[in-house]
């Protein structure tokens, strides 16, 4: 067996470099190989690639004694085909990158853990096989009142729902691949401080991370470095399916630092969630909005992404169901169009829109088909600030409320470059009814308009 013998010196090898604090346990016990003690080896339970209609069953033996002896799974390469394994407390199951696969065979789950302490899986290759999941499960990896999952480096494939379903879940996802989920490839509801990071999720059906809570309440998830592309919205919608990253009823979620691309919807949707950040993201060749910020939320820091190609680029809205609080800086938006996925009873190719308790400055917009800023709708506008932007190549460079009922707003110290239709205009809902305003002196006593530049 001298594929056997390459893989125990090359584990013996990164145990003796300090890679692992234990040496890994061999079934052989020839005198000219080392006695490697520590990790349970899918061969000495005859789990091993295509071993017939008792590999479930000895898989699942293996993973309980592992987990009772808090020592962890060595899966060698090959394809493991199983379904139904339920993961014990302490469960921590390795293989080697890119080799060792679990193919599902579709008898209704294949990953499940339930009330338990730590479950950790790496370096293994998830294949759902596009097949058939029970009514019961979620996901092709299911857990629940797991306080901490850690997924390293593996790949999750092929689900008929979400790719991975965490609820009432802690941990670590991090530095894996999840493609081809029939639904989300992520899935965590009611999590508790669940972090993210450097994964890639591309090729999904519905959504791509999806952050949840059933009732609103602190969450604190991080999602940061992540890479996801090609969303779609498959079961339709106006937003709730279609997108990137999507945020629900989860307060004090940090999202930075994600490349987002092509979304059906939106490349990162925040929906009455509050103490929100999101920060420093590409978003590219978004569907509709780019960045959504919308329903009951207060407090928003929206800051230094780089929105290239939308229907609408930012949009912190809905001061009607109690939106509000945001502060938006520094970001860079461009390359719009009117077209979206759905009709809207404002429009697209809006470059940033906001409505209540907000800070809007120091932003760029380029090539805002409609209208570069937004600020208000009807009479839903309050107190908000408009200062230092730069707006270029929108036919109205700010439209404003000022339709019976509309607050307060400051625009101040902006310059405006090629808006045809005029720098500061006001707007009764969508209609037009003003003349140009940047110059200042407005004739509308809740606005304060000067110091703005037109060129």
């Amino acid at each position: 067996m001298p594929l056997r013998r390459d893989m125990l010196r090359f584990l013996a090898a990164s145990a003796a470099a300090g890679a692992a604090s234990r040496a890994l346990a061999s079934p052989l016990t020839a005198a000219t190989q080392p006695d490697l003690r520590g990790a349970i080896d899918a061969v000495e339970y005859r789990a091993i690639p295509e071993s017939g209609d008792r590999k479930t069953r000895n898989l699942q033996q293996m993973i309980k004694q592992a987990a009772a002896e808090n020592v962890p799974v060595f899966l060698p390469p090959g394809i493991y085909k199983v379904s139904n394994l339920t993961l014990p407390d302490n469960t921590r199951i390795t293989g080697v990158p890119g080799a060792s696969r679990i193919v599902y065979t579709g008898e209704g789950h294949l990953f499940a853990a339930e009330s338990a302490r730590r479950i950790e899986l790496s370096n293994l290759v998830i294949d759902g096989g596009n097949r058939w999941l029970g009514d019961y499960a979620g996901g092709l990896v299911q857990f629940t009142g797991v306080d901490e999952v850690l997924i390293d480096n593996c790949e999750i494939g092929g689900s008929r729902k979400h790719g991975l379903q965490l609820e009432r879940c802690g941990g670590r996802i991090e530095r894996s691949r999840i493609s081809g989920a029939a639904q989300s490839g992520l899935y965590a509801v009611d999590s508790a401080n669940l972090s993210i990071l450097a994964n890639t999720v591309s090729d999904c059906g519905n959504g791509g991370i999806l952050v949840h809570r059933w009732k609103k309440a602190e969450d604190g998830t991080i999602l940061s470095g992540n890479r996801i592309s090609n969303i779609r919205a498959n079961d339709g919608g106006t937003g709730q399916n279609g997108n990137g990253i999507n945020v629900f009823r989860a307060d004090g979620v940090m999202v930075v630092n994600n490349h987002i691309s092509d979304c059906a919807f939106t490349a990162i949707r925040a929906n009455s969630a509050s103490d929100i950040q999101i920060s420093s993201n590409q978003c590219r060749r978004s569907g509709e909005t780019a960045i959504y910020v919308e329903f009951g939320f207060e407090g928003a820091v929206v800051s230094a992404n780089m929105i290239d190609g939308a229907a609408n680029g930012i949009s912190i809205a809905n001061f009607d169901e109690g939106g509000r609080l945001a502060s938006v800086t520094g970001n860079v938006v461009r390359n719009l169009t009117l077209r979206g996925p759905y009709q809207h009873e404002v429009g697209f190719g809006i470059g940033i829109a906001a409505e209540a308790d907000t800070l809007v400055s120091g932003n760029v917009i380029e090539g805002a088909p409609r209208w570069g800023l937004q600020i208000g709708w009807g009479a839903y506008l309050r107190n908000v600030v408009v200062s230092g932007n730069v707006v270029r190549g929108a036919p109205v460079g700010c439209a404003v409320s000022v339709a019976e009922g509309a607050g307060t707003a400051v625009i101040t110290d902006n310059v405006f470059q090629d808006t045809e239709k005029g720098a500061v205009l006001g707007f009764e809902w969508d209609k037009q009814v003003s003349s140009e305003l940047a110059g200042g002196g407005s004739p509308y006593a809740q606005l304060t308009i000067e110091r703005n530049r037109m060129s």
